[in-house]
């Protein structure tokens, strides 16, 4: 769980700004290569893409496919007011897509 600093996550136009001040580049530039980076992120984890992604020293980007899940009969309840027991029932999951972001070993050190 996240430790609560206070501190904001920063935003496009900030990170874009420290960017171009970092690389020499202009904001346009540095928003075309990260609008250029979302498109291939978009491309590899689409439906012909591999389904993988990897921002090589940090992140691993990959898409699973998760199966449907059946309707089962859950646990049993007691009302506190009345006493009834009643079972409650679990309804069917349909299948779905699910993205997973894993740190890589760059990414690890960082935040050490």
């Amino acid at each position: 769980m996240a430790k609560a600093t206070g501190k904001k996550a920063p935003s496009k136009t900030e990170i874009t700004k420290n960017i171009a001040d970092a690389t020499g580049l202009t904001k346009k530039q540095v928003a075309a290569v990260l609008e250029a980076l979302t498109e291939e992120i978009r491309r590899n984890l689409g439906a012909r893409g591999p389904g993988v992604f990897a921002l090589p020293g940090l992140v691993k980007i990959e898409k699973r496919k998760v199966p449907p899940q059946p309707a089962r009969k859950g646990v049993q309840v007691r009302n506190p007011r009345t006493g009834e027991v009643t079972i409650k029932d679990i309804p069917a999951k349909p299948a779905s897509v699910k993205v997973k972001v894993r740190p890589l070993k760059n990414l690890k050190a960082m935040v050490q």
